[in-house]
């Protein structure tokens, strides 16, 4: 019983410290793939995605009845500004996710009491325009990512020129 000692344990040694690598590394894979996968306009600009079918599911089990916006960003340049237009008589929300896949940010449109809004996301000390809701981050990357719920797929149409008022863009003047 003893020989066997030492292997068992080496085994379970291993088997820890691989279960540990892949817990702190695999959300930043998984957010490096939406992120390139969602970022159709670029880093810090934000894309109105078309209504997920079957054929084009851009992440997993995208909602049918959901339009998406999403802003993947960076922050190593500056602070991001999120604009935010919610389409009025329909359920809207943001969510920031940061590089860890950590949700740092939620808001919808009955918080927002259904008008627009702005926040600003920045690093601790990052310079940020003085009367603006901050959100901190200690994570450079992420995904701002707003969800619009249709009664029913045919009346994007109809909203989307409303939808497309959200943006985000890297704050070039902080003051």
């Amino acid at each position: 019983m003893r020989n066997w000692f030492g292997p068992v344990l080496f085994g379970l040694i291993v088997a820890a410290a691989a279960a540990w690598v892949a817990i702190l590394y695999i959300p930043y894979g998984l957010m490096g793939v939406a992120m390139e996968r969602l970022g159709q306009g670029g880093t810090n600009s934000m894309s109105h995605g078309n209504l997920a079918t079957p054929a084009r599911q851009p992440v997993v089990r995208p909602s049918p009845d959901l339009a998406y916006s999403s802003c993947p960003y960076d922050l190593s340049k500056g602070p991001l500004a999120i604009n935010v237009t919610p389409v009025p008589g329909r359920y809207s929300s943001l969510s920031l996710f940061d590089a860890a896949t950590d949700v740092i940010f939620v808001r919808n449109d009955l918080e927002a009491r259904g008008k627009p809004y702005r926040i600003i996301v920045a690093r601790e000390g990052q310079a940020v325009p003085a009367g603006v809701e901050i959100v901190r981050t200690d994570q450079d990357q992420g995904i701002a990512l707003i969800r619009l719920l249709l009664k029913e797929p045919a009346e994007i149409g109809a909203l989307d020129a409303v939808r497309r008022q959200s943006s985000c863009r890297t704050v070039t003047n902080p003051k």
